[in-house]
């Protein structure tokens, strides 16, 4: 199964997981992601550096507080 994302605009850097398949690392986007990502939560479209910001439905939402890869989970364990 495909995992469900969403993003809004074009400058997203990251995107919402809409669905339970937590097992699954693929997205029907084409986009591969890290296990385990809760429904609700958001992962990188992109590599986003230390101190970039994290950018949801066009605005900055956080910034990076580590390195996050493509795929990975963004959360409060690594933005703020």
């Amino acid at each position: 199964m495909k995992r469900i994302s969403l993003t809004v605009h074009a400058l997203d850097n990251v995107a919402t997981v809409l669905d339970v398949a937590t097992q699954d690392t693929l997205t029907m986007n084409g986009d591969l992601i890290d296990p385990g990502i809760p429904f609700g939560h958001k992962f990188a479209l992109k590599t986003i550096e230390i101190g970039q910001d994290i950018i949801k439905y066009g605005v900055r939402i956080g910034v990076a507080t580590q390195t996050i890869t493509t795929g990975e989970h963004v959360h409060v364990h690594n933005c703020k």
